[in-house]
């Protein structure tokens, strides 16, 4: 049974690229402005990003603290870029007792900054820093179930206006994207691994996407799953309510390999 979307906040999943997203304004960027400018102001954004990866799951910040420039070999201008989101110590307690509750063992890490996973995109759809952002952490190389279960831990905070975000990208390899080309055309076992799973997706086949390994193209797509599982999160909160309706803010790729496609979960 599917829940009223007007009841619940949506579950999102933002593909977030380059860090050098932050300064830009056209593709993805504008998608995102857009997209957060359709759906309801949020409360708070809960943040599942893939540039936070530790096990238990960590927690934090509950204060305002600097941002963090995880990236090296970037222009200097990257470096330079402020966000100067608010914190919720409330939100950051009502998370710490869902996880409790859930058996997950949270750690509070309260002066941890934001990453890139998570200020390139907000500072795009949140601009003002108005809404609280609260990130926690994801394991890597875990089996998928403990992903599902971190995403149903968390589902209760749609009920209090919660986005619940993953950022991510759904195909990343590094090794063999095409620098020299940001618009080029997809390449085939980057397309076929996005439309798989975008296919399981609009299908909401939670199992089949937990199971994405058997997918056409995985292994170039996923050489590590850090980017990957962020979507299982967000995907596994929107399963709580029910099945839900599926959308894509945003369908594209950067340098031939690299899916931004974004995802809503109402």
């Amino acid at each position: 049974m599917t829940h009223p979307s007007s009841q619940l906040m949506p579950v999102g999943f933002v593909g977030h690229g380059s860090p050098m997203i932050a300064l830009e304004n056209d593709g993805a960027p504008e998608a995102w402005v857009r997209w957060a400018k359709a759906m309801p102001q949020p409360k708070a954004v809960l943040m599942v990003s893939a540039h936070w990866l530790q096990k238990p799951v960590h927690i934090g910040p509950h204060q305002t603290v600097p941002l963090m420039y995880d990236f090296y070999g970037f222009p200097e201008e990257l470096y330079k870029v402020q966000y100067n989101a608010a914190a919720s110590p409330e939100l950051s307690k009502t998370v710490f007792s869902l996880l409790s509750q859930a058996g997950l063992k949270p750690v509070e890490a309260h002066q941890r900054g934001l990453d890139h996973g998570a200020w390139a995109p907000l500072l795009h759809m949140y601009p003002q820093g108005d809404v609280p952002i609260l990130q926690v952490s994801i394991g890597t190389r875990v089996p998928m179930a403990e992903h599902i279960a971190l995403g149903k831990a968390l589902a209760p905070l749609r009920e209090q206006g919660v986005f619940i975000l993953g950022s991510g990208n759904i195909t990343h390899n590094l090794r063999l994207a095409n620098y020299g080309h940001r618009d080029a055309l997809p390449i085939g076992w980057a397309k076929d691994f996005d439309s798989w799973i975008a296919g399981h997706l609009q299908n909401f086949d939670l199992d089949a996407l937990a199971n994405y390994t058997q997918a056409p193209g995985a292994h170039s797509s996923v050489p590590t799953d850090d980017h990957y599982t962020p979507l299982l999160v967000a995907a596994a909160a929107a399963s709580v309510a029910g099945t839900p309706k599926v959308t894509f803010p945003y369908e594209g790729f950067e340098y031939e390999s690299l899916s931004m496609r974004c995802v809503e979960f109402n």
